[in-house]
């Protein structure tokens, strides 16, 4: 995984911890990072990912515990949550 273009240290350090994950949540921070609206749920990701949800969760959940991602209630549908890179 490549870490060029990456600016701060901060994100140097949290694509390291990424490449240390399954290959699963590498497409999903990738996914994020690529998405023009920097958000996404996790049903967004599973389609765009062609991934099962279950290992969706376990992605996000592995994103979430290294503080690579954050999550928010959806303006448009509170009951959803949007996920973004914290980087």
């Amino acid at each position: 995984m490549s870490l060029e273009g990456k600016s701060s240290g901060k994100s140097i350090e949290i694509w390291e911890q990424i490449s240390e994950l399954p290959p699963s949540a590498k497409l999903i921070a990738k996914l994020l990072e690529y998405d023009d609206s920097g958000e996404l749920t996790r049903a967004q990701l599973a389609e765009e990912s062609l991934l099962p949800p279950q290992t969706v969760k376990t992605a996000v959940d592995n994103l979430e515990a290294i503080d690579a991602i954050e999550s928010r209630y959806s303006v448009n549908d509170a009951r959803k949550r949007v996920y973004c890179l914290n980087t």
